[in-house]
């Protein structure tokens, strides 16, 4: 039973991340943007969203490091395993600017994220920043 529950999690799973990227390609085509922009704001944001969740009832139950380990397991996978297997699967093909600019803005992250684990306090100025440079960067 537990494994007949697990496939149909996976294809239900796969049928929604497809309504999304249909979605998301048929927004930009109707806003006239560029798929990448679409992608990074609206594919990206609905993705995270799952994320968000968990990390939210982690930190209210008193748990912080449930919701920092999955912010950064999900980063990780994300960039590591998704874009990894994606680019074995097909190249992928971005526009050399757009993909400078946001690797730039990915590394930058990324060492923001290793500066405040040095720190050692993740605390509401920390995360009051962390969302102004999200918000600054969109």
């Amino acid at each position: 039973m537990n494994a007949v529950v697990l496939v149909l999690g996976l294809a239900l799973l796969a049928a929604g991340g497809d309504l999304l990227v249909r979605g998301a390609v048929a927004l930009a085509g109707c806003l006239r943007l560029s798929a990448l922009l679409v992608g990074l704001v609206i594919v990206g944001f609905a993705t995270s969203m799952p994320e968000l969740v968990a990390s939210l009832a982690a930190a209210l139950a008193g748990s912080p490091g449930i919701a920092v380990g999955n912010v950064v397991g999900s980063n990780t996978a994300n960039i590591l395993l998704i874009l990894g297997l994606a680019a074995v699967i097909r190249p992928l093909e971005t526009p050399r600017g757009s993909f400078a600019g946001d690797g730039a803005a990915m590394l930058a992250a990324a060492l923001i994220c290793v500066a405040v684990a040095l720190h050692g306090m993740l605390d509401r100025p920390v995360g009051l920043g962390l969302v102004g440079l999200l918000a600054l960067h969109i």
